[in-house]
């Protein structure tokens, strides 16, 4: 691997982090190890792989860059971020209590109320930005603190550090969900958390044509358990997803600058527009989190969600339906733009009442700002605002 450390510079760690050339041929991409299994020359006697279920070439190199892009020790690569969710899940016993951000993706909710809540694990929806109501529902059963921040689809921040206090004298672990910000905006690790999960298909593989997860910390004792559920359940990404992504990371800082310069300009214009009533987006001072943000994070993300001033399902179905360079479509983090509806689309398995309390009502759009001229996306935006409102 690349003698890559924290120390270095985060554009530099998306360029080298996991690669070295080929030592057979000198390539300086890391080959695509289409293979499922590895000649020994004798029993026992092998190169380091067996199997590709347990390890791949393409794999290693790619969990040993996810690893030095959060500034840990290990790296775990999945089929999806719901598989990577699921492994840390299967640390857990029954009785084990998870406590949970009160708004977050609806996979992951659906996750936790309808697999894991059947085998006997308890888990607690609060707002974690309100320390009291995290520490009401901490007791000795407390196993785990999911985080997500900024939250999906509402941008509300969690100050890491302080949730790491707060549970350090617990048994307790804190998971950040990081994929809205990706490593390029916010490095949970050091900020106090036991573990970083990504939904890679999103920012990390930033092209839109790769579904992955990912896992990373520097708990080794963790490490290890998680390493076997890898091996024993056998949700691993494919050597050619494994490519895609490493291919995918080398720009991801020059990416991640766009999303957030795009984020902003767009975010700043919907704030002004009449047919608009709130944008949520954490750069804005009037935002409840936007100190904290400010402090744990490099910049303020791609990602923007408005409500209309209606507040209207009829209304929000034709903004969505009217965009042109804004596509229509579920997940986040590609170079194109993407507009969706949360309430219909990533958060319907959310019961209403539930989701109506964070703010994921009928009205609500969520933007994931690509990478294009903003000028061009705030036209498409006007002109879709424009027509559903006749």
């Amino acid at each position: 691997m690349s003698d890559m450390s924290p120390h270095h510079g985060r554009g530099t760690l998306a360029v080298h982090a996991g690669v070295e050339p080929d030592p057979t041929t000198g390539a300086i991409m890391t080959p695509v190890y289409l293979t499922s299994t590895y000649v020994q020359d004798g029993v026992g006697n092998h190169k380091g792989f067996e199997y590709s279920r347990t390890h791949n070439p393409t794999r290693s190199a790619l969990e040993a860059a996810f690893a030095a892009l959060e500034h840990g020790s290990h790296g775990l690569a999945f089929a999806s971020g719901l598989a990577a969710m699921d492994t840390v899940l299967k640390t857990l016993q029954p009785g084990d209590e998870v406590i949970s951000t009160n708004d977050l993706y609806g996979g992951s909710y659906r996750l936790f109320t309808t697999v894991f809540a059947h085998y006997g694990i308890t888990f607690h929806f609060v707002d974690l930005g309100d320390l009291e109501s995290l520490k009401a529902k901490l007791n000795e059963h407390t196993r785990l603190i999911w985080v997500e921040t900024p939250t999906n689809p509402m941008m509300q921040i969690t100050d890491i550090s302080a949730v790491a206090e707060a549970v350090k004298e617990a048994e307790a672990r804190v998971v950040v969900d990081n994929t809205f910000a990706s490593p390029m905006l916010q490095n949970p690790l050091d900020l106090g958390a036991d573990m970083v999960m990504h939904s890679v298909t999103k920012y990390l593989g930033g092209h839109s044509d790769v579904v992955m997860g990912c896992l990373m910390t520097s708990d080794d004792a963790w490490e290890e358990e998680l390493r076997t559920l890898q091996n024993s359940c056998g949700a691993v990404p494919g050597p050619m997803d494994c490519f895609l992504v490493l291919r995918g990371l080398k720009t991801l800082h020059l990416r991640m600058q766009r999303h957030c310069e795009n984020g902003e300009a767009i975010a700043h214009h919907l704030a002004q527009h009449p047919a608009v009533a709130k944008v949520h987006w954490p750069g804005f001072e009037t935002h409840p989190g936007h100190q904290v943000a400010a402090r744990q994070m490099h910049g303020f993300g791609g990602m923007v969600a408005f409500t209309l001033a209606d507040d209207n399902l009829d209304t929000a179905k034709a903004v969505v339906a009217k965009t042109n360079l804004f596509t229509l479509a579920e997940s986040l983090g590609g170079v194109e733009s993407l507009i969706g509806h949360p309430a219909t689309m990533t958060h319907a398995s959310i019961p209403k009442e539930v989701r109506e309390k964070t703010g994921v009502t009928d009205g609500l759009i969520r933007l994931s700002v690509g990478i294009e001229d903003v000028q061009d996306l705030i036209a498409d935006l006007d002109q879709a605002l424009a027509q559903a409102h006749g």
